[in-house]
C-alpha cells in the first residue's frame, strides 16, 4: 500500500473533527412535558379590550410543538414524552386515573422526537375532546388525585437510563394554582402531603421539576398557594420566580435552531513546567464552526441506514486482500515499508504535550497572532495530584505581572507555539458569565507572517492625504454608524437557519411555500433612514467627492454581462473553425489527431454541447455533419 505524505502527517483539520465529536450518551437528556388538561385550560383568555387570545392549552400545544422542533435539531438523541392530566381517558402503564401518556403507534412512550409525533400533536387540538377528553381534576367525594398520579406516571416514563449521564426533567404546565381547592377538607390535607413528598421522592431520584405557570383572565397565578411548597421555593426564590419563568417559557417557544453541545472534555494533557514539576490539564473548545448534519446513505427498498464497508482488491489477481496491508513509501525507485509502530514513531514528536518555555508582557501578544479558536485550559487532579494548586499560583501569579505564557504544543498533526493568556473570572447577579483558567491560543511561526506592503496608487508626485476635515466626517459617520450593544451572540447562520427550515417542512409535509428565514446579516433598512445617519452620511460624500459630483449607476446586469461574454466567445469560436475543412476531416477520420479545444471550436461555433470526453465529442461533430 502506498503510503503518501497526507498519510503520515495528516491536516490539523482531522485533529479537530475528533476533538469536537460529542460524547451523545453524557449529553443526553430526557423530558416529559406534563400538562394539564382540565377545563379551565380550554377557556379563552379575553383582554382589557374585549380582545380574545387562543386559550391556555393552545398556547401550551404551540410552545411544546416549537420545543420539539428544534429538539429535534439542538439534539436529536433527546428523548421526550407528552402527558395530559386531569384527563377523561386514561392510557399509561400504572392504569392510574385521570391521566393520558400521549405518543404514535408503535413508539414507547418515551422516544426520540419523530416527524410523525409532532405532525400527531399538532392536530391534538381536534381530536382532544373526542379521544381524550377533560375533566375536573378533584371530584368532590372521590380521594383520585390526578396531579400525584401524573408525577408517579412520569417518574416510571423516567426510570430507564443512569442519572449520572442522562438529564431529566418534567416540565409542568398548568393554569390552576390551587389543585386541591375543590378537595374534601378531610382528605385535602393528605393529597397535598402525598403530592409534595412524591414530588420530593422525584427529586431525590435525580428528576428536575420545572413549573410553567399561566395566570387566568384578570388573576395572577399564585405559586405561594401550593407549588412553592413542591418545589421547595424559598421566600427570596419567592419573589424571583414568576418574571424568570416568564423568561423561561418565551426562551420555550422561540428557540433558534441550532445544534446545542453539552460541556464535555475535549483532551487530558500535561503541562511540563519544569524538570519534575507538571500540571495535569482539561482542555475544552469554547467555539467550533457550526455545520449541517452528516448525510445518510438508506436502502432504497427498507429505508434503513447502510452500514459503508471497504474491502481491498489485488491489482494483478482480483481476489479480496485478506491479510494486514503493508504500508510503503517511495524514495528513489525504491520501496520503503513502516510497521504501524514505526509510523506511530515517525508521528511523534515529543512525548510532552505541553512544555512552557517562558513569559512575555501581555502587550507583546498581538490580535493577529491567534490563527484559529483557542482552547481552554482547566486544571485537575484525576493525573496528577496537586494540579489544582500549582495551577492556581502560576495563573495567580501572570495575572498579577500581566504576563502571558509560551509553550511548545506537540500535537502529532502539527506542532506548534502557542501562548497561555490568563483569563479572570467575570460573575453578575445571575452567575458566572467567563470562567477562571487560560486560554491556549495557537501562535503562527515566522514562515506564516506576511510583511505588510505599502503599495501607493499614484506613483508621480507627493502621495494624497486626507484632510483634517475629511477626517473629522468620517469620524463623524463612524460614530453614527456605530453598533451598540453588538454581540455575535445576535446573529444566527442564515444559510444553516434555511437549511433547517426546509428540512423541517420537508419532514412535517408542510405544503405551503418554504418558510423565510430572516437574514440577520442584513443592515437595518429602517434605523439606516435616520436623519442623523443619511445626514453624516450626505456630509462624508460632499467633502470627498463635492456637493456637484454625480454617482454613476452601473444599470447592467450579470444576465447582458454573461450573454455579451457568450456571443464574444463564439465569434472566436467561429473565426477558430473556419480555418479547418470539417467534412474532409471527418471523411478521412483525422478528426482525432485535433485536441479537444480544436473540437470545441466546431461546436461552439454551430451551438453543440461541449461536455463529454473526447470520442463523444467526435461522435457529436459526426452526426452534425451527417456522417
Amino acid at each position: 500500500m502506498d503510503l503518501r505524505s497526507d498519510d503520515l502527517f495528516p491536516d490539523e483539520d482531522d485533529e479537530e473533527n475528533s476533538n469536537y465529536s460529542q460524547d451523545k450518551e453524557a449529553g443526553k437528556e430526557f423530558v416529559v412535558y406534563m400538562i394539564d388538561a382540565g377545563p379551565d385550560m380550554f377557556l379563552q383568555i379575553k383582554e382589557e379590550d374585549d380582545v380574545k387570545k387562543p386559550s391556555h392549552f393552545s398556547t401550551v400545544v404551540k410552545c411544546i410543538l416549537e420545543s420539539l422542533k428544534t429538539r429535534i435539531i439542538n439534539s436529536d438523541y433527546d428523548e421526550v414524552a407528552i402527558c395530559f392530566f386531569n384527563t377523561r381517558e386514561k392510557r399509561n402503564l400504572q392504569e392510574s386515573e385521570g391521566v393520558y401518556v400521549f405518543n404514535v403507534r408503535e413508539g414507547e412512550d418515551l422516544d426520540r422526537p419523530t416527524a410523525r409525533l409532532i405532525k400527531d400533536f399538532s392536530h391534538i387540538e381536534d381530536t382532544f375532546e373526542k379521544e381524550i377528553g377533560s375533566q375536573s381534576g378533584i371530584v368532590p367525594g372521590s380521594r383520585e388525585n390526578p396531579l400525584y398520579s401524573a408525577l408517579w406516571v412520569a417518574q416510571g416514563l423516567l426510570r430507564k437510563g443512569s442519572t449520572r449521564n442522562v438529564d431529566k426533567r418534567i416540565l409542568l404546565f398548568t393554569n390552576n394554582d390551587d389543585p386541591f381547592g375543590n378537595a374534601d377538607p378531610r382528605v385535602k390535607a393528605d393529597m397535598r402531603r402525598t403530592t409534595i413528598q412524591r414530588a420530593k421522592d422525584s427529586q431525590d431520584l435525580g428528576i428536575s421539576i420545572e413549573l410553567f405557570p399561566l395566570s387566568r383572565s384578570g388573576e395572577e397565578f399564585n405559586v405561594s398557594i401550593f407549588f412553592a411548597d413542591m418545589l421547595e421555593l424559598e421566600n427570596d426564590e419567592l419573589s424571583e420566580f414568576m418574571p424568570m419563568v416568564a423568561e423561561k417559557f418565551e426562551d420555550l417557544t422561540n428557540q433558534l435552531r441550532k445544534r446545542m453541545y453539552k460541556k464535555r472534555v475535549v483532551r487530558k494533557i500535561t503541562l511540563m513546567v519544569a524538570d519534575g514539576l507538571s500540571i495535569g490539564l482539561h482542555t475544552y473548545a469554547l467555539i467550533r464552526p457550526a455545520q449541517t448534519g452528516k448525510i445518510t446513505w438508506l436502502d432504497s427498498v427498507t429505508n434503513k441506514p447502510l452500514k459503508l464497508e471497504r474491502s481491498y482488491i489485488c491489482a494483478d489477481t482480483g481476489a479480496l486482500v485478506t491479510e494486514p496491508l503493508a504500508r510503503f513509501q517511495t524514495y528513489q525507485n525504491e520501496k520503503v515499508k513502516f510497521s504501524i509502530d514505526e509510523l506511530s514513531e515517525i508521528r511523534k514528536v515529543t512525548n510532552v504535550p505541553l512544555r512552557l518555555l517562558g513569559f512575555k508582557p501581555l502587550h507583546c501578544l498581538k490580535d493577529y497572532h491567534n490563527l484559529r479558536p483557542s482552547t481552554f485550559l482547566y486544571p485537575s487532579d484525576e493525573e496528577i495530584s496537586g494540579s489544582i494548586c500549582a495551577f492556581i499560583a502560576l495563573y495567580r501569579a501572570m495575572l498579577r505581572f500581566q504576563k502571558y505564557g509560551v509553550a511548545f504544543y506537540g500535537n502529532m498533526q502539527s506542532p506548534q507555539l502557542v501562548a497561555l493568556l490568563p483569563q479572570e473570572e467575570v460573575t453578575n447577579s445571575s452567575g458566572q458569565i467567563d470562567p477562571p483558567g487560560l486560554h491556549m491560543i495557537y501562535l503562527p511561526y515566522s514562515d506564516d507572517i506576511r510583511r505588510i506592503e505599502k503599495l501607493h496608487m499614484s506613483t508621480d508626485g507627493p502621495v494624497p492625504r486626507a484632510s483634517k476635515e475629511e477626517i473629522d466626517k468620517a469620524t463623524a459617520m463612524i460614530k453614527k454608524l456605530e453598533l451598540r450593544e453588538f454581540s455575535v451572540y445576535q446573529i444566527s447562520n442564515p444559510a444553516l437557519q434555511r437549511h433547517y427550515a426546509i428540512l423541517q417542512a420537508l419532514a412535517l409535509d408542510e405544503n405551503e411555500d418554504l418558510p423565510e428565514t430572516k437574514d440577520e446579516t442584513m443592515p437595518d433598512e429602517e434605523s439606516m433612514q435616520r436623519p442623523g445617519i443619511t445626514n453624516a452620511v450626505q456630509e462624508f460624500k460632499d467633502v470627498i467627492y463635492g456637493s456637484d459630483y454625480c454617482f454613476e449607476v452601473n444599470t447592467k446586469t450579470k444576465g447582458d454581462e454573461a450573454s455579451k461574454k457568450r456571443k464574444a466567445l463564439t465569434e472566436v469560436a467561429e473565426k477558430e473553425a473556419g480555418n479547418y475543412d470539417w467534412r474532409e476531416l471527418a471523411e478521412t477520420q483525422k478528426l482525432k489527431n485535433l485536441t479537444v479545444v480544436e473540437l470545441k471550436y466546431y461546436l461552439t461555433a454551430h451551438n453543440l454541447p461541449l461536455t463529454g470526453k473526447k470520442e463523444v465529442l467526435i461522435n457529436r461533430i459526426l452526426t452534425h455533419l451527417g456522417l
